[in-house]
Formats: C-alpha cells, sequence, structure tokens
C-alpha cells in the first residue's frame, strides 16, 4: 500500500504520523504467529490485545462465525431474544461455577465497564439507597475509555485530555505498585497489602451511605503489569462487605484463562459482586463484552412494577455472531485443554521472564499465570522511547511485544509452547542487550 492509502483512517492509541511514516502490517495470522505482507512469521508475544487466548484462526470458532452468519445475520436484543444468546449467557453461568447468576452483553470492555458502574447505581436506588453514587478506582487502573471508564482510571495520559467531562464523585485509591520493596516478583508480591486500607480513610471522608462500588483490576494489565500484593484483594473484599459497598473486579485482561482459571477471582479466591469481561469471551474473533452479576443484585431490580428494569443496552449487545464465537471458545477451553496446558507452561514462561534480570537497563520484572512486565529505565526527558525502540525492532525480528510507557508487557495466546516460549525470550534478549 502506498502512504496516500493510509491517510484516511484515523488509528487508535498509533502515533499517526510515526506509523504511516514506516507502516507496520500485518496481512494473515494462524496459530501463534501473524504474518506481515512480505510473509514473514511474527510470534504473537500479546495475544494480539491481550485479546486471542486460543491463537489465531481456531477452527471451532471459524465455523462457528460462518454457519452463525449464514443462518442468523442479525437480531436485535430489545424486546426480542434469538437462542444462542440465552445458550451462551447459560454457559457462561456455569463456566463461573454458577457463582454468578446473570450476564448483560456489551460490544466492548469500555462498554462492560460503564455498564457495570450502571447497574451498581441502580441497584442501589432500587434497594431504596439512592445517596449511594460515589465510584472508587484506583491509581494506574484502566478501565477503557467510556467517561465512566476513565472517571474511574486512573491512568494520567487516558484523562487529562477530557478531564472537564469527566464524572462527579469520584475517588481513587494509591496504586499497588513499589520498586524498592517489590522488584523482581514472581507471583503475589509481599508488601501493600495495606494499602487497602485506604477505603477506610474514604468512607471516613465521605461515609459508606454515599459510596457505590470499588473498582478494581485484580491484575493491572494496561498500566505494566501490576501484581496485587498478598492479602489484597482479599482485604478490599472484606471492607467492601463491612461497609456495604459493591466490589466490581475489571476482569477484561484477566478473564478466560490469562492466570490459567477461568477468572482471576478463582485465581486469587476472592470474589467481587459484578466483574466485566469482553476481549478472550470470543477470543477477539467478533466483538463482545459481558458483565456477570450475582443472583442478588439482579432480583433487586425485579421487585418493581412490570415494565424496564435497567434502562440500559446496546444495539450489538447479545449479536448473534458474537454469540457463536463465545460459545465455540468456551467449547475450545473445555475439550482442548487450554487451561492445564496453560497451568503446565506457565513457570517455564515466568522463569524464561526473569531470566532477562541483570540486562542493560532492566529495572523489575514482575510475572504471574502467562503475564510477564517487564520495565526498563527510562531515557531522562524521554519517557517510552527506550521500550517504544524496543518494540520496532522486536517487530522486526519476528515477535510482537506490547509496551505501555517504558514497561514491556507479555501475555501470549494460552497455546504457547515451551519452544515458541525460548523464541519469544530468545529474541526480546537480544534486543534487550542492544537498546542504548
Amino acid at each position: 500500500m502506498s502512504r496516500s492509502d493510509l491517510s484516511a483512517y484515523w488509528m487508535p492509541f498509533t502515533a499517526n504520523r510515526n506509523f504511516k511514516a514506516s507502516p507496520r502490517m500485518l496481512a494473515s495470522a494462524d496459530g501463534m504467529y501473524y504474518r506481515d505482507e512480505a510473509g514473514k512469521p511474527i510470534l504473537d508475544g500479546t495475544a494480539g490485545l491481550w485479546c486471542v487466548p486460543l491463537g489465531h484462526g481456531n477452527a471451532r470458532i471459524v465455523s462457528a462465525v460462518q454457519k452463525s452468519v449464514a443462518t442468523l445475520d442479525y437480531a436485535p436484543s430489545f424486546q426480542l431474544g434469538h437462542p444462542t444468546a440465552f445458550t451462551l449467557a447459560e454457559r457462561l453461568k456455569t463456566y463461573t461455577g454458577n457463582r454468578f447468576g446473570h450476564v448483560f452483553y456489551t460490544g466492548s470492555g469500555s462498554e462492560s465497564v460503564d455498564t457495570a458502574l450502571k447497574i451498581a447505581l441502580a441497584y442501589h436506588r432500587a434497594r431504596g439507597n439512592g445517596t449511594r453514587t460515589r465510584m472508587i478506582g484506583r491509581e494506574r487502573g484502566y478501565h477503557g475509555v467510556g467517561f465512566g471508564g476513565m472517571s474511574v482510571g486512573g491512568i494520567g495520559g487516558n484523562r487529562k485530555t477530557f478531564s472537564t467531562a469527566l464524572l462527579q464523585g469520584v475517588d481513587h485509591l494509591p496504586h499497588t505498585h513499589n520498586l524498592e520493596k517489590n522488584a523482581f516478583t514472581k507471583g503475589e508480591p509481599d508488601h501493600g497489602a495495606h494499602l487497602a486500607d485506604e477505603l477506610e480513610r474514604l468512607v471516613a471522608l465521605h461515609d459508606a451511605s454515599n459510596i457505590a462500588a470499588v473498582i478494581v483490576e485484580p491484575v493491572a494489565g494496561s498500566t505494566g503489569v501490576l501484581v496485587p500484593p498478598k492479602g489484597y484483594l482479599k482485604r478490599l473484599r472484606e471492607l467492601c462487605t463491612k461497609h456495604g459497598i459493591l466490589l466490581i473486579f475489571d476482569e477484561v485482561i484477566t478473564g478466560f484463562g490469562r492466570l490459567g482459571t477461568p477468572f482471576a477471582s478463582d485465581y486469587f479466591d476472592v470474589e467481587p459482586d459484578i466483574f466485566t469481561t469482553a476481549k478472550g469471551l470470543t477470543n477477539g474473533v467478533v466483538p463482545m463484552g459481558a458483565v456477570f452479576v450475582k443472583q442478588e443484585i439482579h432480583d433487586a431490580f425485579m421487585q418493581g412494577p412490570d415494565g424496564i428494569e435497567l434502562f440500559h443496552g446496546y444495539t450489538y449487545s447479545g449479536h448473534p455472531l458474537a454469540c457463536a464465537a463465545g460459545l465455540a471458545t468456551l467449547d475450545a477451553f473445555e475439550q482442548d485443554g487450554i487451561l492445564p496446558h496453560a497451568q503446565s507452561v506457565a513457570d517455564y514462561f515466568q522463569d524464561a521472564a526473569h531470566a532477562l534480570r541483570g540486562l542493560p537497563h532492566v529495572i523489575d520484572i514482575r510475572t504471574i499465570g502467562l503475564i510477564a512486565g517487564i520495565e526498563l529505565a527510562s531515557i531522562p526527558g524521554k519517557v517510552g522511547a527506550r521500550a517504544f525502540d524496543a518494540f520496532r525492532r522486536a517487530f522486526d525480528d519476528g515477535i510482537l511485544i506490547r509496551v505501555t510507557g517504558d514497561i514491556i508487557a507479555l501475555s501470549p495466546p494460552l497455546i504457547i509452547t515451551r519452544q515458541q516460549i525460548d523464541e519469544l525470550f530468545g529474541k526480546l534478549t537480544a534486543i534487550l542487550k542492544t537498546l542504548n
């Protein structure tokens, strides 16, 4: 393609002028690899954007979507339904171990977050607690790009341009990242559980009767892989229960096997009241999200007069193609041994990541499940430049990594083999050794 062919597309979260001066184009994908326009294989170290746990071109999903589009290409979900949406909801309910009774469909992680926040507000109102309107997020949290998600989120770059339009009545807990005490940690770091007690300070400031929900990512992903300290999430759960505050987990990244379990709540043995998903729900093939709620939350809406219980929804809620992809994704997880395989290679993956310790500019490595964050020292006055240089070199060398600031985040498809782990980290090692 010529440069003029690239001009019309305003790309998201991209330095457009930089990209269009030297494009990095993906032309096809299969299994663990993308291919560029010249046919060169590029090992996917990021599962696309965290969203392809089964690898690319999964035959089950391809077949299911092809059949669906030929049978029912679209069906409205307002006052109408189609069977696949209900079948998928039952399967998803079962996938949680029947711990969550109901699913509300969305089209993305951002939509899932805004939906969860609205459900939390409406739930308290339905129970006669209409003063519970304040939301508590966390510094360095990422909850999508909707105004609700940006408001509870805590990444400055996502907030500064739109700061005057963000929701009012939002506070933030401190983040848990501590290089001095927790650097080079495999799994949950030892220091930082006490930071959950900052919620008590906010309760004392605002009174619990005015707080609707706390929302956190079990593992913060887009900010650079921040793993919760031991006991931190359990303490948040205890405090939310104590004060009647809903706990929302944003599992858009951690859901569907990223930690070797169905959801992060399974891994950490901490149960939220609501949790959000997207990404791996359909293996990234068709955009879809889902919000899971406890039975009692759903039932609170069903006590009033007949009519629409929740004035909320999307044109593409429960899209037939997405539901078909979701069912095929669950089939693959359950029938192809995806989670056992992910568990079997997790230690090998994490050991390979920690073997980068001691390379030039590497100041921290943190891992959990099939996630790794490699933090690099920043070039003075050029935050992010060093990691972006690594990103460009990696693409040229045939591996796809993701960077945020000067942090390299790795989250490969769960089907990755030990040989492919060696390929990924072998090439990354060579790149890090030559960075300026």
